[in-house]
């Protein structure tokens, strides 16, 4: 397996063209290519940009972009309002003033329709039948230092790797481990493309053999109810915006 970062131009915020980058700067993509965007290029490009300085309170501004939060005061420094948008946990609704100049970028908007209009667009400038494409965000993880890859949205591909009803080695029958292919990806995009500024915002994973590609919908496959999910009693906690 092959993870290649594409360096490009910047996209200026508030509003940028990404499909002027895909033309310009990505490489000519092969059968079974992974793609992995940043989320903040895709932000831009649909300029979902606000100046700093014409914000007064950027906590509302957070809370409005969540769909629910922990109070700032609940948080250890008080570095951050915790919150829930697009079933994820992110801190600040996934509101980022790095690589801004001077603006606050938002998350973007569909993220997965918009995965599914890039990938037809390139399947189609490259004449492949296999594609597909992850939107992803840099992410934190609880009890762990430092960021990995999540994503926000995806499409070509099956999310989950099912081992349920195989055996494992001693012949017991596995109930429950499903492997998450998306974001295991998405982490691997991210470390690829760097926090700084490597200007790289986006990365091909060539030649991972156990992705199922497919032209059907599946974002909904990875996403769990709430109420069904083992750390329901601490996402239970949250407030409704």
């Amino acid at each position: 397996m092959k993870i290649i970062s594409v360096k490009t131009r910047k996209l200026n915020p508030p509003k940028d063209n990404l499909f002027d980058v895909l033309d310009n700067y990505c490489p000519i993509l092969k059968e079974k290519d992974v793609l992995l965007i940043t989320s903040k290029i895709l932000a831009i490009h649909q300029g979902l940009c606000l100046p700093i300085n014409s914000i007064k309170d950027k906590d509302e501004l957070i809370k409005k972009e969540s769909d629910f939060f922990i109070p700032r005061e609940w948080c250890p420094g008080e570095h951050v309002i915790l919150t829930l948008k697009n079933n994820t946990l992110i801190p600040s609704a996934g509101i980022d003033e790095s690589n801004g100049d001077g603006y606050y970028i938002l998350w973007p908007k569909n993220s997965q329709k918009e995965a599914k209009t890039i990938c037809n667009y390139l399947k189609k400038k490259f004449s492949i039948k296999d594609l597909a494409v992850i939107i992803t965000d840099s992410h934190t993880f609880p009890m762990r230092y430092g960021t990995i890859g999540i994503s926000t949205g995806f499409y070509g591909l099956e999310p989950l790797k099912n081992y349920i009803d195989q055996k494992d080695i001693f012949g017991r029958k596995i109930k429950m481990t499903q492997s998450n292919v998306i974001d295991a990806l998405s982490v691997m995009g991210v470390f690829a493309m760097g926090e700084g500024n490597e200007q790289t915002p986006m990365a091909i994973i060539r030649d991972a053999n156990f992705v199922e590609f497919t032209d059907k919908e599946t974002y909904k496959k990875l996403l769990i109810p709430a109420k069904e999910d083992i750390y329901y009693p601490l996402l239970a906690k949250f407030y409704k915006k």
